[in-house]
């Protein structure tokens, strides 16, 4: 029999989860360092300086994480004085500000607590950060044993966040699902594999149920009871089903064409200038669809794009048909595609590409 351990998040989600804090973190340690955005911890500082008045908990100094979720600002951190003195990390903001102070937590041994401001992915569960080159361009996952001790979300401060993120944040989101069913198709799975491919539809289902509703109300400012289910799909379903799906820190079952996309362009400077994550991997997941041969879903998932202003052609992410013979070939050198059900050729990205383009043409 396999011997092994899982280690889901610890979360708390409302409009007063900072009332928490010091009961869930002092057993901890006391002196506390705060790492994140820059208008992150704007939002926020006052909200935790106040939530921790009268207790034990010291906080040392705000340190803006750097920028970018890169190994030289997470050595950059290491190297700082209150880094060193402190006994855990809070992490404040979106995910690269939360994956920088995850990977330093991990390097420092300290114990991380993530705090975040939006919702565009599940960084403040998940059990690995996403590494990226200081020119921005994608390096690798880094994986951890284990997730944050706990993850606050504050539903007021992520419902008062620019609404592109919870916007982006749902591709991302549903890609879980599309990628986690394709790789693992035909395939006896244990149990921690399938447990993250069964969860994996929540990642899908509450999306096409509440998030068309869920945007109107957050570009409301409004935390209703459709923009907490969205929150809770983006920010912790997908974090549970990445920590199942990648227990043996590999990334067979959690990642996939949709993301081999995204990759890929990120080799253009535009892609990450000016556009997120999730919007790009949502153009990805309809070119993983096309690929599937899944014309149903396709359309269900092309129209939601449309229904929310997700991208569906080339032009919504500022690409031109021209530039698919050099994309192409990028998109399948990806090992995001490794693990699939056959195997994914130039041939039948480029004409996916081109499928889409039609289709968009067509409609």
């Amino acid at each position: 029999m396999k011997n092994y351990s899982i280690c889901l998040p610890s979360y708390s989600i409302g409009d007063d989860v900072y009332s928490s804090i010091e009961k869930i973190c002092s057993p901890f340690g006391k002196k506390i360092v705060c790492i994140g955005g820059k208008t992150a911890i704007s939002k926020v500082r006052d909200l935790i300086e106040k939530s921790i008045e009268n207790t034990d908990l010291i906080i040392l100094d705000f340190l803006w994480y750097g920028g970018e979720a890169s190994y030289e600002n997470v050595h950059m951190l290491e190297n700082t004085d209150t880094v060193s003195d402190a006994d855990m990390i809070f992490a404040i903001g979106g995910g690269k500000a939360l994956d920088t102070s995850k990977a330093l937590a991990f390097r420092t041994g300290k114990p991380v607590f993530t705090f975040p401001t939006i919702a565009s992915n599940c960084s403040g569960t998940t059990a690995v950060s996403i590494m990226y080159n200081s020119d921005g361009s994608f390096k690798e996952p880094f994986f951890f044993p284990s997730p944050a001790k706990h993850c606050f979300i504050h539903t007021p401060t992520i419902a008062h966040s620019p609404s592109k993120y919870i916007w982006a944040g749902m591709g991302d989101t549903y890609a879980k699902y599309f990628e986690s069913v394709m790789s693992s198709r035909g395939e006896d799975l244990v149990h921690y594999h399938n447990l993250g491919v069964t969860a994996s539809r929540l990642c899908l289902y509450p999306l096409l149920k509440y998030g068309k509703k869920a945007l109107d109300d957050f570009r409301k400012g409004e935390a209703s009871f459709e923009v907490e289910q969205i929150i809770l799909s983006v920010v912790v379903t997908t974090g549970i089903a990445s920590i199942l799906l990648t227990a043996e820190h590999i990334i067979d079952y959690n990642t996939g064409l949709a993301h081999a996309v995204f990759y890929a362009l990120t080799s253009y400077p535009h892609i990450e200038e000016k556009h997120l994550h999730g919007e790009v991997v949502a153009y990805g997941v309809l070119i993983l669809l096309l690929v599937d041969n899944d014309r149903e879903m396709f359309k269900t998932i092309f129209d939601f794009n449309k229904s929310i202003s997700l991208p569906t052609c080339l032009a919504d992410i500022e690409m031109k048909s021209e530039d698919l013979e050099n994309l192409v070939p990028k998109v399948c050198a990806m090992k995001d595609i490794d693990h699939n059900p056959y195997k994914i050729t130039e041939e039948m990205v480029m004409k996916a590409f081109i499928e889409l383009e039609e289709y968009n043409n067509n409609i």
